[in-house]
C-alpha cells in the first residue's frame, strides 16, 4: 500500500477541473500525486511549505509537431520522439500527441510505426498521434506543402484504420473538401477523434462533417474558412455547436485576444475550447532557424514565418499560452488551467489518468501564478 513520503502545502491547488484552497499535494511512495486535505496530512510526513502559487497538473498538448531541435516530419524515430517528450516534458507537458503535418503516404505510415514502438517502449509523455493533413484544402494550405495535399482515397482511410488499431488515441485533421461524409463516420467509429482545420468549406459542409461524426476544429480561426455576414464558414459552424471541441493557439499572435474573448462568449460550451501549442522544433531549444518539408522557417519576436511571412506554427508552450488567456483574454484561471489539462485529454479515446493531478506523476508549481509564467517548476512525484 502507498504511503505519503512528502506533502506540499501553501499554494493553491487545481486538481484538472477547478481550483482547490487549503490542500496539500501529498507524493507517495508509489511514485504518483493525490491530493488532501491540509489537515489530513498524516503525523510524521515531511512537509513543503509553500509561499502562494498554483500547482496545476501536467499539461495534455494535442498538436506537437517538434521539440528540442527537431521536426517529426523530418524524421519518424523513436529518438526524435525522446527529443520531442524531452524538450516539452521541460515546460510542464505531461502527456502529447506527436503531430505530422502533411507529408508522403511513406511517411505517414512511419510516423504510425514510431509512435507505436514509442508507446511500446515507454517514452513518457507520447500517448498517440495526431496527422494533420494531407486531406486538406490548397486554399487554406498554410504553411503545409501544396503538392502533398490531396483528397482521402481507400487506402489512405485503411491506413488511419489501422492506426486506430494498434494506437490508443489517433486525431486527424481534415478537410470537408478532401474527404466524405462516409470517410469521417468511418474514422470516428473506429474512435478516431476527426477534427475539421485548413478548410475553405462552408458551414453547411463544416456541419454536415460534424453530423458525420468530427468532434473538433483544429487551430481556431486559423487555416479556415471565417465568419463572415452572409457566410459562417468553420469558425462560425465552431463557435454554434456545443457538441464541437476547438483547439487554440493562445499567443496572442495567430489570434487576437480580443477575438478569443468574443469566441469564447459565443459558444454555447466554451469549456470545449482548449490550448494547443502547434509547438515545431525550436521548442526547448534556442534554435532560431529551421526546415520544414525543405522549406526554411525563421523564429523571431515570438513568431515562426516562412520565408513570405506565412505563419508556420507557433513559438509557444502552454505556460505562455496560460499567461495569456488569464491576462490579456481575461479567462479565468480555473477555467484557463482546464483548459490545458482536462478538456484535452476528455477529447481522447484513452484518457486515463491525463489532464488530472490524483495519481498523475507530474505536476507544475507557478511560484508567483501564471501571470509570472517563465517561474515554473515541474514537480515529480517519485
Amino acid at each position: 500500500m502507498s504511503t505519503p513520503r512528502k506533502a506540499l502545502i501553501g499554494a493553491q491547488i487545481h486538481d484538472g477541473r477547478s481550483l482547490l484552497d487549503d490542500h496539500a499535494l501529498v507524493c507517495n511512495t508509489s511514485g504518483l500525486f493525490s491530493i488532501e486535505p491540509a489537515g489530513c496530512v498524516p503525523d510524521g510526513c515531511p512537509v513543503e511549505h509553500l509561499s502562494g502559487g498554483l500547482i496545476t497538473p501536467g499539461f495534455v498538448d494535442l498538436q506537437v509537431n517538434g521539440g528540442g531541435g527537431v521536426m517529426f516530419n523530418d524524421d519518424q524515430s523513436v529518438a526524435t520522439l525522446q527529443k520531442i517528450a524531452a524538450a516539452h516534458a521541460s515546460t510542464g507537458t505531461s502527456a502529447f500527441l506527436p503531430t505530422l503535418i502533411t507529408d508522403t503516404p511513406e511517411r505517414t505510415r512511419a510516423a504510425i510505426d514510431a509512435v507505436e514502438q514509442a508507446i511500446a517502449q515507454n517514452i513518457e509523455g507520447v500517448v498517440g498521434i495526431h496527422l494533420e493533413g494531407p486531406h486538406l484544402s490548397v486554399a487554406r494550405k498554410g504553411a503545409h506543402d501544396p503538392t502533398l495535399i490531396r483528397a482521402m482515397n481507400d487506402d489512405d482511410l485503411q491506413v488511419v484504420l489501422h492506426a486506430a488499431e494498434r494506437l490508443a488515441n489517433v486525431m486527424v485533421t481534415v478537410a470537408p473538401e478532401s474527404t466524405t461524409p462516409a470517410q469521417i463516420s468511418a474514422m470516428a467509429q473506429a474512435g478516431i477523434v476527426v477534427s475539421l482545420g485548413h478548410t475553405d468549406a462552408d458551414a453547411v459542409a463544416c456541419h454536415a462533417a460534424f453530423d458525420a461524426g468530427a468532434r473538433c476544429a483544429t487551430h481556431l480561426f486559423n487555416a479556415m474558412s471565417q465568419l463572415q455576414s452572409r457566410e459562417p464558414g468553420l469558425v462560425g459552424a465552431t463557435l454554434s455547436r456545443d457538441d464541437v471541441f476547438a483547439g487554440l493557439i493562445a499567443d496572442a499572435i495567430h489570434v487576437h485576444p480580443t477575438t478569443i474573448a468574443i469566441a469564447l462568449s459565443a459558444k454555447p460550451r466554451s469549456d470545449r475550447v482548449f490550448l494547443v501549442t502547434d509547438a515545431m522544433a525550436c521548442a526547448g531549444s534556442d534554435l532560431q532557424n529551421f526546415q520544414l518539408n525543405g522549406r526554411q522557417i525563421f523564429r523571431k519576436d515570438g513568431r515562426l514565418t516562412l520565408e513570405d511571412g506565412t505563419l508556420a506554427g507557433a513559438d509557444l508552450e502552454i505556460p505562455r499560452a496560460l499567461d495569456v488567456m488569464t491576462t490579456l483574454v481575461g479567462d479565468a484561471l480555473s477555467r484557463a488551467v482546464e483548459r490545458a489539462t482536462a478538456t484535452p485529454a476528455e477529447l481522447l479515446r484513452d484518457n486515463a489518468g491525463l489532464g488530472v493531478l490524483s495519481g498523475a506523476r507530474r505536476a507544475v508549481y507557478f511560484p508567483e501564478g501564471v501571470a509570472h509564467s517563465a517561474n515554473r517548476r515541474v514537480l515529480a512525484a517519485n
